[in-house]
């Protein structure tokens, strides 16, 4: 919780924070409200709400204000309350493969803004952590001007205020410390988190950044409206999250929503985790980029690619083709397993629009079980590059049912 924070966790803070809770949300909801119209809607005693709204108050993240003269009415003015955005920041930061993308909110659930930048890779992890702080930067404010000695990052100046920890999203499986795999952990996230904990002075809450891509798609994007939903990442890696009876779920040692790693093709080429014919091995970029090479298409990278294909450019609509059907094959299996409404998919690849799309769910209404296959909407991502930073920030907050029996996810002890 961002406010309220208080060093025991007995029965009366747990309802304390529930009462300061329903309050924030009704702010968040309605706008500015009196105490009698909050006294409506949340239907406390008079004393139990005056003193939440006190302490919330008091504690900054409720600010008072009164009608301007020229539109009051006559007699005592009443007092309004609101949010106060100038409370704190959420922050949310996405390290993809090769680029990082970041996203801050404030606490009146309004997007200050979002950023990104390609990388080249093989990064350490502190030079990416220069970009995530420098981007942020960017965000509060213009940037300062760099003389000629001066080789420090730029600070972020965003204020967290209230704020108990920021989301971080990064690529491949996020596993709990007493199941953590010593080789994943060696190629992973070693260190980042008491990294980032040393830059912004909180802790740092990690994730599976598709997972927390598909969060964002059903808390402010694409599948807003359903409670099951599949999400599918089609980048450099192909991964997804599920959303199942409106709960986010993680799986065991935090390995869910790893589709990239079923089997399209038993026969195709060998996989970085060990299996043969993934679909990344078919649907990834650098996957879709060598198939259209190898046909004779000339494309320096997954834009000029997308280009063709928008142009009829016949061999880039062809590999299309092939990828959307094996995608909507692995799609309906998965689909066969665990019923979403919805499948949002995105990523780079998703650009291409209707020419993936098509045969997508060619695939997927061919594949699936008949009595649901008329039921199962497919739709295109809507958050952009700011998903995985967005679903940070929605794993911070923990205000969404989504996230209701989620288990905390990995901190800095952790990593």
């Amino acid at each position: 919780m961002l406010f309220g924070m208080q060093a025991h966790d007995g029965p009366l803070t747990r309802l304390r924070k529930s009462h300061e809770q329903s309050v924030l949300d009704l702010l968040r909801k309605h706008g500015p409200l009196s105490r009698a119209e909050l006294s409506t809607h949340c239907g406390l005693s008079r004393t139990t709400l005056y003193d939440i709204v006190a302490g919330l108050v008091d504690g900054g993240a409720v600010v008072t204000s009164t009608p301007r003269a020229e539109v009051r009415r006559r007699g005592r003015p009443v007092e309004k309350l609101s949010l106060n955005p100038d409370a704190g920041v959420a922050i949310g930061i996405d390290f993809a493969r090769r680029a990082i993308h970041v996203s801050a909110v404030n606490v009146a659930h309004e997007v200050i803004g979002s950023a990104s930048e390609a990388h080249a890779p093989g990064l350490t992890w502190p030079q990416r952590a220069d970009i995530a702080e420098r981007l942020l930067g960017s965000l509060g404010g213009p940037p300062r001007a760099a003389g000629p000695t001066d080789r420090a990052p730029r600070r972020c100046t965003l204020g967290l205020g209230l704020l108990s920890a920021i989301g971080v999203g990064v690529v491949g499986p996020v596993v709990d410390a007493d199941g953590a795999d010593p080789a994943a952990r060696g190629r992973g996230t070693d260190g980042l988190s008491a990294l980032l904990r040393e830059r912004f002075g909180v802790p740092v809450l990690l994730d599976n950044n598709t997972r927390l891509a598909a969060l964002a798609e059903t808390v402010y994007g694409a599948a807003a409206d359903s409670g099951d939903v599949l999400y599918l990442r089609l980048s450099h890696g192909v991964g997804g999250g599920l959303v199942m009876g409106g709960r986010l779920h993680r799986g065991t040692q935090g390995m869910s929503g790893e589709f990239g790693h079923i089997t399209v093709d038993p026969e195709g080429v060998p996989c970085e985790c060990g299996g043969t014919g993934c679909l990344e091995t078919v649907a990834s970029l650098d996957a879709v980029l060598h198939r259209y090479r190898s046909a004779g298409g000339r494309a320096d990278g997954i834009s000029a690619f997308l280009a063709a294909a928008a142009s009829g450019d016949g061999r880039a609509l062809t590999v299309l083709e092939r990828a959307g059907t094996d995608i909507g094959t692995v799609l309906a299996a998965v689909c066969n397993a665990v019923g979403p409404g919805v499948i949002v998919i995105g990523g780079e690849l998703a650009q291409a629009g209707p020419a993936l799309f098509e045969p997508v769910e060619r695939a997927l209404r061919t594949r699936v079980m008949p009595m649901v296959s008329h039921r199962v909407r497919v739709r295109p991502a809507t958050l952009g590059d700011a998903g995985s930073a967005l679903g940070g920030i929605a794993l911070v907050l923990r205000e969404s049912p989504l996230l209701s029996r989620y288990p905390q996810p990995v901190t800095e002890e952790h990593a």
